[in-house]
């Protein structure tokens, strides 16, 4: 599963960044984050996209409570770097890399590779 994590972390950061790039490209807000009134508007423009938002909003918050407690039950290391990239790229990538390494660390943890 180690493998399979690794996988969908590249692709959960580099997937949504391809259309981060086009709109960077197109309106000059890099990484979303140089215009933040823009950002915010379209985030929440209309009811389906509030919802949508919220929705990742909470996930991202529960994942952040969760991350924690397994990093701190299971001496994970590295969390604060994988909440930096979810906060700059997104869950799709910041979940997997996660799990990435919640599982090398039990395969550390036991002696497997």
């Amino acid at each position: 599963m180690k493998n399979i994590y690794l996988i969908l972390s590249v692709l959960g950061f580099i997937i949504p960044s391809i259309l981060v790039f086009i709109e960077s490209m197109e309106t000059g807000n890099i990484l979303l984050y140089t215009d933040l009134k823009a950002t915010f508007s379209g985030m929440f423009a209309n009811r389906i996209s509030t919802i949508f938002m919220i929705d990742l909003l909470f996930a991202v918050l529960i994942f952040f409570i969760w991350s924690y407690q397994e990093s701190k039950q299971h001496g994970i290391k590295g969390l604060y770097l994988v909440w930096l990239l979810t906060m700059m790229f997104g869950l799709a990538g910041g979940f997997p890399l996660f799990l990435f390494l919640r599982e090398t660390n039990f395969e550390d943890r036991s002696g497997l590779s």
